[in-house]
């Protein structure tokens, strides 16, 4: 952990490893996916011990508490240091996984035939037509 009590929100976040880059993490503040204090955060937001952030990354919302503050993105052992996930949050995040999970996956049969879009065209033209 490097010196002082405050650091940007971006780099803290880098820190953290909620994500790789600092470019990634600006454009999610950017995008009010990061809220600290329940206010919407700007980059350049000093983040402090005892803040709380909201991470949305969809499909998962994390809920945690600074614990520490850096400036460096380190080990993954180091970044656990830094934060601790709300029980509510862990408990939501683990419902969401579970949820996707159990659904199945997805069927991509390739490129759609001639007939198959004809029969797209008629559903979407009757669809435009209500």
């Amino acid at each position: 952990m490097s010196g002082g009590d405050r650091v940007r929100a971006d780099l803290w976040l880098v820190a953290a490893r909620f994500f790789k880059t600092r470019g990634l993490a600006t454009e999610a503040i950017d995008a009010g996916r990061v809220s600290v204090n329940r206010e919407r955060a700007k980059p350049s937001k000093l983040v402090k011990p005892g803040d709380e952030l909201e991470i949305r990354r969809p499909p998962f919302e994390h809920v945690v508490k600074v614990l520490g503050v850096s400036d460096r993105r380190g080990p993954a052992s180091e970044a656990q240091k830094l934060y601790e996930e709300t029980p509510e949050s862990r408990a939501k995040r683990d419902a969401v996984a579970a949820e996707l999970k159990s659904m199945p996956p997805p069927v991509f049969k390739g490129r759609p035939t001639k007939q198959d879009r004809r029969k797209l065209d008629r559903f979407i033209r009757r669809q435009d037509d209500d």
